[in-house]
């Protein structure tokens, strides 16, 4: 009798195994011949060989799918255990007729619940594009078009397909028109109000227990900019975001941190610059030098990409933001 060991690494087990252990019971049925047995984040099976193999690879498939999706049934779980004489299963068909199916083709990231997020817009969808072919992207428009959060979806997607070890999010502590340098709190509570559009989009995409994880063990780091000075970023997604508060030197610093696998997304406004009036952005400096490194690609999103509510665009216009 062989036995085979499966670590749920980052998972939970209470996820997979369903409520009141639905799911674990439905497995154990699909593999009488096994003795199976879950114990924390550990589930060990003993039995034939062959028998070993299929359990193997459906618990993986069950396993793939609770990661994208973020969500589980009993359908899921039976689709994908009802297929053991099939050589690929509805739910893992590329082109099948599922709603999962259908799905996957289109969103950039499955956030908690089946919560699709999709690539909107044109450029949206560009960027989505160029991540694939580029190492660096600078994403540049108005506030609400979705620079920030199609870049944190993408990230999140690179660390969920193994592509990458950790995410990185970095912003420079710059006001925008408040005062926060007198707020109680130890360092990190004075600089989370300046990560705060990080963390609402990170929580729209991985669920609670596991983004605490993430922060936790720092699989995800979110830290001002300043705190990237003497660093090497490798084997991770690193996204700079309102980069027009950066100054030439710190964009310098920021981009030269990149190790040899790392992915580096730079967002920015060119239209709100918060930094002191003797302080010039560095932002525009870079979209100048840059433009034609092969390697690194510039998009500019536009009204056409808010959204937001329709009247966004409606005040971004009014303001000159939008030409």
């Amino acid at each position: 009798m062989n036995e085979i060991k499966i670590a749920l690494d980052n998972l939970s087990p209470a996820l997979l195994w369903g409520p009141n252990n639905e799911f674990y019971e439905i497995i154990k049925r699909a593999f009488p011949k096994l003795k199976i047995v879950a114990r924390g984040t550990e589930v060990k099976a003993l039995g034939d060989d062959e028998e070993l193999q299929i359990f193997s690879k459906k618990i993986g498939k069950i396993i793939n799918h609770l990661n994208q999706f973020n969500n589980l049934s009993t359908n899921d779980v039976e689709s994908i255990l009802g297929s053991r004489n099939q050589s690929e299963s509805p739910a893992d068909a590329p082109n099948g007729d599922t709603a999962a199916g259908l799905a996957q083709s289109e969103v950039i990231v499955f956030g908690p619940n089946g919560i699709m997020v999709r690539a909107r817009t044109v450029n949206q969808r560009r960027m989505v594009n160029s991540m694939a072919k580029n190492d660096v992207l600078f994403a540049i428009g108005p506030a609400g078009t979705g620079k920030t959060y199609t870049a944190v979806a993408l990230a999140v997607r690179a660390l969920k397909n193994k592509e990458i070890k950790r995410i990185i999010l970095t912003r420079p502590a710059v006001e925008a028109g408040e005062n926060l340098g007198f707020l109680p709190g130890d360092l990190k509570e004075k600089i989370d109000p300046y990560l705060r559009p990080l963390y609402d989009a990170l929580d729209d995409m991985i669920p609670a227990d596991k983004l605490k994880t993430y922060l936790e063990n720092r699989t995800i780091e979110i830290a001002p900019l300043a705190f990237m000075r003497g660093r090497t970023l490798d084997n991770c997604f690193v996204i700079l975001d309102e980069a027009q508060n950066s100054t030439d030197l710190q964009l310098k610093m920021f981009l030269t941190r990149m190790g040899p696998t790392a992915k580096f997304i730079v967002t920015g406004d060119v239209t709100q610059i918060d930094l002191p009036r003797k302080q010039q952005s560095g932002l525009h400096n870079a979209l100048r030098i840059l433009a034609d490194i092969k390697g690194i690609e510039i998009i500019y999103l536009n009204g056409d990409d808010v959204v937001r509510h329709k009247l966004v665009k409606r005040i971004l216009e009014a303001y000159g933001d939008i030409q």
